[in-house]
């Protein structure tokens, strides 16, 4: 599933980021062309906000475009789940949840967390072990120094059973999803503990306007011929 009702406000383009053009197509398509060869996955639904008509479904690519985006990145989440269960899928069928906006994953670091994935109890993201130093703020300064052991970056794909998920979503309704980051942090909230598989730093989120230009530059690097 990719949601893709967002408006990425703090990327500061003029129409929302993932139709936003990197390396001569809209950041989404680059997206959905890592996600295609992946031959594990059955199909892939786009939820995009009602009145969207950006994109369109598309059976030769395997590719469900919903217009039941949410007001946010969880409500969207959850209404593409009750989506698939609408029609025809099973609460027990694994689901993957990709950011739109992660438009450098590689088809291998999807293939590799199902593979982490499939024979687990509860399911798991990719993600990576912190880098760097870690401060906690106060008013602009330094507060703190956190221990930056044990501590992982979060990424997307993320991979559970649809069922499970959508209960821990569900949950969460009322509140507005408080505390709800991300798919992990919804089954953490329902007491159960994702797996962590190792990611890759060029698997950003393309979040701030620098970040398109990083984006462009592995595209074209990677379409590039080899010599």
């Amino acid at each position: 599933m990719l949601p893709c009702a967002g408006t990425g406000s703090r990327a500061g383009t003029a129409q929302p980021k993932q139709y936003q053009p990197v390396a001569g197509a809209p950041m989404v398509r680059h997206t959905l062309a890592a996600l295609g060869p992946v031959h594990r996955i059955a199909s892939v639904l786009v939820v995009v906000a009602p009145g969207d008509a950006t994109l369109r479904s598309d059976a030769a690519a395997r590719t469900v475009v919903a217009p039941c985006g949410g007001a946010s990145r969880a409500e969207s989440v959850l209404n593409g789940l009750n989506h698939l269960l609408a029609h025809g899928a099973k609460p027990h069928d694994w689901v993957l949840v990709h950011d739109a906006a992660r438009c450098l994953v590689t088809p291998a670091l999807i293939d590799a967390l199902i593979d982490a994935c499939l024979p687990d109890a509860v399911g798991g993201l990719l993600a990576l072990p912190l880098p760097d130093t870690l401060k906690a703020e106060a008013h602009g300064r330094v507060a703190a120094t956190i221990d930056r052991s044990h501590k992982w970056l979060a990424q997307t794909p993320q991979m559970f059973r649809i069922g499970a998920l959508q209960r821990a979503y569900a949950a969460h309704a009322a509140s507005g999803f408080a505390g709800l980051t991300d798919e992990a942090s919804a089954i953490e909230a329902a007491g159960a503990q994702p797996l962590l598989v190792r990611g890759s730093a060029y698997n950003i989120k393309v979040t701030y306007p620098e970040d398109f230009a990083l984006a462009e530059a592995v595209l074209r690097s990677r379409a590039a011929p080899s010599p």
